[in-house]
């Protein structure tokens, strides 16, 4: 099946600072691009990549589940960390989640995590349905392209498979349990207005963490998917201020060792 125009993964080679982008579900590196595009502009090495059954159409997602989309990130997790003497990781949504999860995973493999609009709930009535309703209803309306910016438009699928959001569901449930295992510096960036994930869920998130050095950022001006809004190029500075911050300290503690 090939892969939607804008959603293909990309990978650049930079510096010895490496940075794991996840894009969210239903959503596709499109989505999240430009954030990765810029943190390779200003020399770090970047891996965005393509989670499995996204980018080409909703009944591929349907075959799939959390534990595939975890899997892949691990990997590129891994394999920066061959690469780099430290990995940060980043996401939006769901992908916010996967990198939390890294996060409780890894340890000190993780030097930070920077998440935009983290999901970390299932709306209630839709949760209660999900058991029996995916037996009886494929998939139901998608939730791309919530964007306040005109113009602005996210590729992703206009239908939700029923099954995979079922895994989603699991899958949330799973990264709430494991919030206290984050200790990573955390940097969460949340959107005022959001149709798509409660502000509860950032909340959530900087309740659960055990992270001593946490930032808020509060974006005034977009939606749900920020990182094509109005506020885009506050996330990218933020979070490559995140990131410049915490690699000097890194390498002047290690020459402190020295």
């Amino acid at each position: 099946m090939s892969i939607l125009p804008g959603a293909e993964p990309m990978r650049h080679d930079g510096s010895e600072t490496g940075v794991l982008v996840c894009h969210g579900f239903t959503g596709s590196p499109q989505s999240v691009r430009p954030w990765a595009d810029h943190l390779a502009a200003k020399g770090l090495t970047v891996s965005l990549p393509l989670l499995p059954g996204h980018g080409t159409r909703w009944e591929d997602l349907a075959v799939t589940g959390w534990q595939d989309w975890y899997a892949t990130v691990d990997r590129e997790l891994r394999r920066l960390s061959s690469r780099c003497e430290q990995v940060f990781v980043c996401g939006l949504s769901m992908g916010g989640a996967l990198a939390l999860r890294l996060a409780a995973y890894h340890g000190d493999a993780v030097s930070g995590v920077a998440v935009v609009n983290p999901a970390m709930t299932f709306p209630r009535w839709q949760g209660y349905a999900l058991p029996l309703g995916r037996f009886v209803a494929r998939s139901a309306k998608g939730i791309t392209s919530d964007i306040a910016k005109p113009g602005s438009t996210e590729v992703g699928y206009e239908r939700v498979p029923t099954q995979a959001a079922y895994s989603l569901r699991d899958f949330f449930r799973r990264v709430r349990g494991e919030l206290p295992q984050v200790t990573q510096p955390l940097l969460v960036m949340r959107s005022r207005t959001d149709h798509v994930v409660p502000p509860g869920d950032s909340a959530l998130v900087l309740s659960k963490v055990s992270s001593s050095d946490v930032t808020e950022t509060v974006l005034e001006d977009s939606f749900h998917v920020a990182t094509l809004d109005h506020d885009a190029e506050r996330v990218f500075a933020d979070s490559h201020g995140f990131i410049t911050r915490l690699a000097a300290r890194k390498t002047e503690t290690a020459g402190d060792g020295a």
